[in-house]
């Protein structure tokens, strides 16, 4: 399956200068090493969505519907999506590509997460450009965990066009319905390697700040057993290019860290009851994305946002029992004990 172009070139739309200079880049050079981190972005995670769909569609014999969409605003992206397949009850893989004018207000509750993120007094609004790649994959066997990933790229730029701030995001986690030590272990192992490859802090301050922020807070529980998150890989961390380098080797290692452990657990056995409990499990999962997920909310209230693209991490079905509580020294009571108290798992 090939992904073509798909929406406008990733320009500032209220920038002429920037505007001019991407689709020169484009046309005349391409997209070089040396060319804006906005546009190398663009294109390693659209490379990156193809190889994923593709192995996505070979493990599960389906096919996914790819839908490219466009913002007013300015920017787009594309969306592809398998549902009720062989393997996946539901998998999106989204890469979106937006850019505009950031509004003072905005600019401001932003810098709650973003210190570099700052407005001169006289400025009412910036030039914005992000782009980013989002995955969540809702497996059919209850023995199989459900996945999380995104990588994401912010920058903006003074009116003249000059840069201003820019910053990397992004992590993956596992979440499982049923613990199975060995595949946290593998995707916490995988996970670690390349964190390790670049700086020996990532990994041991990622993993905590994803312990921490993929938090039921209603719940006292952690959506699943984890993985990294980070949220502001800038200059004051280290410089572009070695940020760029980090985010490229942990997309890539998406498909070592999550293929082995679906394969082996995608024609597992399983009972009614423990399909129930799957069902349940995908509800604290919804709980999370709509109540305290800030990707969620940031998307929702971006005017021109595209709906069905921010909510494709929702499962296809998922359950509410009221006052439900799994059996005491149950395998659905370990798996609540360790969302309870995070465990190190390498």
């Amino acid at each position: 399956m090939m992904l073509e172009q798909a929406v406008p070139d990733p320009v500032y739309c209220d920038n002429p200068k920037l505007a001019e200079r991407d689709h020169l880049t484009k046309q005349q050079i391409g997209v070089t090493a040396e060319g804006p981190m906005r546009l190398r972005m663009e294109k390693f995670i659209k490379e990156q969505q193809q190889e994923i769909v593709q192995a996505l569609e070979k493990l599960d014999g389906g096919k996914f519907r790819r839908d490219e969409w466009q913002r007013e605003e300015g920017g787009g992206g594309i969306t592809c999506v398998l549902q009720d397949g062989n393997v996946f009850e539901k998998a999106g893989v989204g890469v979106s590509v937006v850019y505009g004018s950031l509004p003072k207000p905005a600019i401001a509750k932003m810098r709650a997460n973003h210190k570099t993120l700052h407005l001169d007094d006289n400025i009412n609004s910036l030039p914005f450009f992000a782009t980013g790649l989002s995955m969540v994959l809702h497996p059919k066997n209850p023995m199989a965990p459900t996945v999380h990933l995104n990588y994401r790229y912010f920058e903006t730029s003074h009116p003249d066009g000059t840069p201003h701030a820019w910053w990397f995001g992004g992590g993956c986690d596992l979440t499982p319905s049923y613990l199975l030590e060995e595949d946290a272990v593998h995707f916490h192992k995988t996970i670690k390697d390349v964190c390790d490859a670049h700086d020996k802090t990532y990994y041991p301050r990622f993993k905590k700040w994803c312990d921490e922020y993929f938090y039921n807070k209603h719940r006292g529980e952690c959506r699943g057993v984890g993985g990294i998150f980070f949220d502001d890989l800038d200059y004051t961390e280290n410089d572009r290019e070695s940020s760029f380098a980090f985010v490229q080797d942990c997309l890539r290692a998406f498909l070592p860290s999550y293929m082995p452990i679906i394969e082996r657990r995608k024609d597992m056995p399983f009972t009614e009851a423990e399909k129930d409990w799957q069902q349940i499990r995908r509800g604290k999962y919804v709980e999370f994305n709509l109540v305290h997920d800030r990707g969620t909310a940031f998307g929702l209230n971006t005017p021109g946002s595209r709906v069905e693209s921010i909510l494709m991490s929702l499962p296809l079905t998922a359950t509410w029992k009221y006052m439900h509580e799994p059996e005491p020294n149950s395998r659905e009571q370990q798996l609540i004990d360790v969302l309870r108290a995070p465990k190190d798992w390498v």
